[in-house]
């Protein structure tokens, strides 16, 4: 009995947060006096699927599109070596202030974007950046202090005597960093790589302060421009805002199982 009502809850709880997407796929389909009908219909009378190619042909998503997997892909790629290189450093070697240093790394995650937003604009209006990808790659590229720690604390829970194994078979510092940890930080990795993904696809703020050429825009930045050019047109608002949605869906529910690995192990000390 206690089994049967715990599973009907997660069922309601889920139907219940499926709810807006679900809203927003079948809004995305409808024909336009069908969106502010009332009481409103959930089902439409005929599905649309023109809907799609319409509102995607109307601004120029196509190249919003490969602004945004340029600066995804980057980005991550950048954090990856960056975060994983430095977590490594804290976890394994011993230098004088090395605690220290770690503090201070994680006290900037107390720092909020907004206070050095107009810093960060200043430095990269001074280096020419404004208006190119720049600003919004360059800074993965010097790691992530959450990420970081993430990394460190599942590095801790790998036994040393593997490394000391690899260095007693000649193997460098960076052999055994390659060869050893990384394909044993594999779940971590791809738990960072997945949380970074979410963040930089969905990044507004960022594009819109450092980005004015219509042709850099972003995804988020090039919906928000179609929101206000077509604000009465709901089903393209709808539909461009779905596929949106779609990549950031498939890459959190096709790593879902690295994603669990990766933080019950980063937990364990």
């Amino acid at each position: 009995m206690k089994k049967t009502l715990t599973y009907g809850l997660l069922v309601f709880f889920s139907l219940l947060f499926l709810m807006p997407f679900f809203w927003l796929v079948t809004t995305a389909v409808k024909a336009p006096d069908e969106i502010y009908m009332y009481p409103p219909k959930w089902i439409p009378s005929e599905i649309r699927w023109g809907n799609f190619v319409k509102a995607w042909t109307i601004q120029p998503f196509n190249t919003f599109l490969q602004n945004s997997l340029t600066v995804t892909i980057l980005c991550n790629i950048g954090q990856l070596i960056s975060s994983s290189l430095v977590a490594y450093g804290f976890a394994r070697y011993r230098f004088p202030g090395r605690d220290a240093l770690f503090l201070i790394v994680l006290a900037t995650m107390m720092i909020p974007w907004d206070v050095t937003m107009i810093p960060l604009y200043m430095e990269f209006n001074f280096l020419g950046w404004i208006n190119t990808l720049k600003p919004l790659i360059v800074p993965a590229w010097f790691g992530s202090a959450f990420y970081i720690f993430l990394l460190r604390q599942f590095i801790m829970t790998i036994p040393t005597e593997l490394e000391e194994a690899a260095k007693i078979d000649g193997a460098s510092d960076f052999g055994i960093f390659i060869r050893v940890m990384v394909p044993l930080m594999l779940p971590a990795l791809i738990l960072v790589s997945v949380f970074n993904m979410l963040d930089t696809w969905n990044d507004y703020l960022g594009p819109l302060i450092f980005l004015n050429d219509s042709s850099k825009y972003t995804l988020t930045l090039g919906l928000a421009q179609f929101k206000g050019v077509h604000g009465v047109d709901m089903t393209s608002v709808m539909a461009v805002t779905s596929i949106i949605c779609l990549p950031p869906l498939l890459v959190f529910f096709g790593a879902q199982r690295y994603i669990v690995e990766g933080i019950a192990q980063t937990g364990i000390k």
